[in-house]
């Protein structure tokens, strides 16, 4: 693997960085598109079948993000919970998207059958400015353990009272090019550590939990997926992002042990989507289907077992 690369331009190679460092990096970053215009005209729009639920807010340097999550009106005590999150990393664009396009179109398939917990946009801080961290450079999606961050610590107020009730998990993510040539060399300078380049892959793939592995779920999601765009195809070492494959578009980490949000729930079934937006095999809004289609696909999946 060549690891011959610029260092990055913020801190001392094999240095963490400080205060200093961190207050650099948070002067490079712009706001370039709006959440407001975005995400919360769109949860205005949606009407029935859900009623919009604010359960915090986040005050970055005078900025006010209200978070939000869609809960269906029909809520019934009776029925198991699907909590579907997107934007935990808010550049990932199509998880935020695919989370409300399944909303408006979908959802209400689903009425008195499971009820539906949709947080569209988990990090709106980081949707503005196209980035994976928050202001305080901290990745909220390694932070639902430790509750560093406060978009993960949000999140998990929100479902604490609904604990032993969630039946199903979907989490949208993208594996984009600018984690290779941003996100990663960020993260080890940030760190102090090496920078290893790795490969993106060219496609769709799910992360599973590898304490509660679930393939059944994960190949029902894969299927409906590979219809509406491509799955990734394993590196030459059998990997996806450095992770041996389990199945053909699947690896499984501990999400757990790691604080991803994956794991927020303890849902018997739960996955990470993973869309490839950077192909030039699909388009932005093949990519919001994607998304969209995985998680029909996941919950038809568990409704069909009782």
């Amino acid at each position: 693997m060549n690891t011959d690369h610029a260092p990055y331009p913020i801190g001392t190679p094999g240095t963490p960085w400080g205060d200093n460092e961190r207050a650099q990096w948070l002067a490079g970053q712009r706001r370039q598109r709006s959440y407001r215009d975005d995400v919360l005209s769109a949860v205005e729009e949606l009407g029935d079948p859900f009623e919009s639920v604010e359960y915090g807010r986040l005050d970055y340097a005078g900025e006010t993000y209200p978070l939000v999550a869609l809960r269906n009106r029909d809520w019934r005590d009776d029925l198991p919970v699907a909590l579907v999150t997107g934007g935990v990393h808010g550049y990932e664009t199509s998880g935020v998207h695919g989370a409300l396009r399944f909303a408006r179109r979908d959802a209400g398939d689903y009425a008195g059958r499971i009820n539906l917990l949709v947080v569209p946009c988990v990090s709106p801080w980081g949707y503005e400015r196209i980035h994976r961290w928050n202001m305080h450079a901290i990745d909220p999606n390694r932070s639902f353990g430790n509750g560093q961050a406060e978009e993960a610590a949000a999140l998990k107020r929100l479902v604490a009272p609904l604990q032993g009730r969630f039946l199903v998990h979907v989490d949208l993510h993208e594996t984009t090019d600018s984690d290779e040539t941003e996100f990663r060399p960020a993260l080890a300078a940030r760190d102090g550590t090496p920078h290893e380049p790795g490969t993106i892959p060219d496609g769709f793939y799910l992360v599973g939990d590898s304490e509660n592995p679930q393939p059944a779920f994960h190949q029902a999601i894969l299927d409906a997926v590979a219809q509406v765009t491509h799955i990734a195809p394993s590196d030459p070492d059998g990997r996806l992002i450095g992770a041996p494959v389990a199945a053909p578009g699947l690896i499984n980490y501990p999400v757990r042990s790691l604080g991803l949000c994956a794991g927020v729930t303890g849902a018997k079934y739960a996955t990470t989507t993973e869309v490839y937006p950077d192909s030039p095999r699909t388009t932005p809004e093949a990519c919001n289907a994607a998304q969209a289609v995985a998680v029909r696909a996941a919950l038809d999946f568990v409704l069909a077992r009782g």
